[in-house]
């Protein structure tokens, strides 16, 4: 399995992953990293915040980016170079979220992608937004 090469990949180039965060995911999130802060995973304390609810970890969300560019654009092979974030809106339990990359760059010398990084919900209201810089398989 190998993903696409930086002579298959055209600046315009676009591919998404969608998946509805549950509960499961975030307090298994949580397990791994060790951020059990309780924005995530105590509804008591989490309800007196500026959400009034749990919400899911900012990095859970951006994973779903990694998952676009590690299988999909350019796709498995892919190194994961550098990657900015801004979370723009708040991830609710039993959201739909859609991780969407789109190429800006291609610099075939130095077999480097540039891609814009989108993360919606079923709104369409955007939770994060930045640009990642990837290496494609050879």
């Amino acid at each position: 399995m190998k993903g696409k090469t930086i002579n298959e990949i055209k600046v315009g180039d676009v591919a998404f992953f969608q998946k509805t965060v549950t509960e499961t995911d975030v307090y298994l999130y949580a397990g791994i990293t060790g951020d059990i802060n309780p924005a995530h995973v105590n509804q008591e304390v989490s309800k007196d915040t500026m959400f009034k609810g749990r919400i899911a970890h900012g990095m859970l969300t951006a994973g779903f980016v990694s998952a676009v560019l590690g299988m999909q654009l350019p796709g498995p092979g892919t190194i994961y170079l550098s990657q900015d974030l801004k979370f723009t809106a708040p991830v609710r339990f039993q959201d739909t979220i859609k991780a969407e990359a789109k190429v800006l760059e291609v610099t075939k010398e130095k077999n480097r992608v540039v891609l814009e990084t989108i993360c919606t919900n079923q709104n369409g209201d955007v939770v994060l937004k930045g640009k990642a810089t990837v290496m494609p398989p050879k």
